[in-house]
C-alpha cells in the first residue's frame, strides 16, 4: 500500500506523495482522477517498481493531505493546474525529464502536461478519457450527455450547498454507477473518501466542474498564459498510450476513437475488455502490463 509520508512545497502548495521504486530509475509520476484519490494507484505502481521505475504518486489538489499554503489563492481545478502542480513537483524533486500516467482527472492533467511543457515529459499514458484539442470541453450527443448528469447537476446555483453537506454521497453515486458492479467493497471506497475530507476537495471539485459550462467561475490568474496557449496546441508530439475500459460507463468509449492524427509521436489505444471506468483498480494488470511496455 502507498504511504503519502512525503511532502514538497511548490509556491501555492504543500504536496504529500508517495515515492517508492529505486531512487536512480526512471521516474513515473501517477496522478489520480475524480472522485478518486492517489491510493488508487497502489497495485499498478507496485508491478511497476518491480519492472525498476520509480513511481511517485501525489495527491493531487484539493485531495488527502495535500493543501494550500495561502487562503486567498484561487480554488483552481483546472487541467491546466493540475498540469503545473506536476510540474511544480518535478521542480521540487530535481526531475528534468519523467513519464507521467494519469487517471481521468489525472488524464486531463497529462495530456495538458504533454501540451504545455512537451520537453519535460518523456511519455505519457492516459486512462479513461479521451484527448481534447486545444484543451476545448464540447457539448456531447444525448447518450454522452446523460451520462455527464453530475457535471450539469453541479452548474446549478443551489448545487454548491447541497454536494457541501454530503459529498461523499455524491462521489459514492459515481462509484455505484461507473463501473460494472462488484469492483470495489465499502472497506475500500471508505478508506478512499477520507481523502475528501481536504477542507478544499468540494471547492477544487466545483471549479473543475462548473468552469466548463459556466462562464462565472474563477480561474487563477497567474495561469492565463498556460489557458492561452493551451488554447493554440491542437496536436501532441509526446508518445501516448490511451486505456480504455470497453464498458466504461462515465466517459463512453466510442469518445477516444479515431484520435490518431491528433498525436505526432505515435498514439496506441487499448481497450480493456471488462473494464468501466477505473480500470486501474479494476484490471491493475492488464493497465500494468501495457503501461511498462509503453514505458520501455
Amino acid at each position: 500500500m502507498l504511504e503519502f509520508q512525503h511532502h514538497a512545497k511548490t509556491a501555492k502548495l504543500d504536496i504529500a506523495y508517495a515515492d517508492a521504486g529505486p531512487a536512480d530509475a526512471p521516474a513515473v509520476i501517477l496522478l489520480h482522477g475524480w472522485p478518486d484519490a492517489a491510493r488508487a494507484w497502489s497495485r499498478v505502481a507496485t508491478r511497476l517498481n518491480d519492472a525498476g521505475f520509480r513511481t511517485i504518486v501525489p495527491e493531487l489538489r484539493g485531495s488527502g493531505a495535500t493543501r494550500f499554503l495561502h487562503d486567498d489563492t484561487v480554488r483552481d481545478g483546472s487541467g491546466v493546474a493540475l498540469a503545473q502542480d506536476a510540474i511544480d513537483l518535478a521542480d521540487a524533486l530535481g526531475l528534468s525529464t519523467f513519464d507521467v500516467v494519469g487517471h481521468d482527472w489525472g488524464a486531463r492533467a497529462v495530456y495538458t502536461t504533454a501540451a504545455l511543457f512537451p520537453k519535460r515529459v518523456r511519455r505519457i499514458a492516459a486512462l479513461a478519457l479521451a484527448f481534447q484539442p486545444r484543451g476545448a470541453f464540447t457539448l456531447p450527443g444525448f447518450s454522452q450527455a446523460r451520462k455527464f448528469w453530475y457535471q450539469w447537476f453541479m452548474t446549478l446555483d443551489d448545487a454548491p450547498s447541497v454536494i457541501r453537506a454530503d459529498p461523499k454521497g455524491f462521489a459514492r453515486i459515481q462509484w455505484d454507477t461507473w463501473s460494472p458492479p462488484g469492483w470495489f467493497d465499502d472497506a475500500e471506497f471508505d478508506a478512499t473518501a477520507r481523502a475528501f475530507d481536504n477542507p478544499d476537495w468540494v471547492p477544487i471539485t466545483l471549479n473543475g466542474y462548473r468552469r466548463r459550462w459556466r462562464k462565472d467561475e474563477a480561474s487563477d490568474a497567474s495561469y492565463a498564459a498556460l489557458y492561452a496557449r493551451l488554447a493554440t496546441i491542437e496536436r501532441l508530439g509526446t508518445p501516448t498510450l490511451m486505456l480504455q475500459g470497453a464498458v466504461d460507463l462515465c466517459d463512453e468509449a466510442e469518445s477516444s476513437e479515431g484520435m490518431e492524427g491528433y498525436f505526432t509521436g505515435g498514439y496506441r489505444r487499448v481497450l480493456l475488455e471488462g473494464a468501466g471506468h477505473f480500470p486501474l483498480r479494476e484490471t491493475p494488470d492488464a493497465v500494468a502490463d501495457a503501461v511498462i511496455a509503453h514505458l520501455r
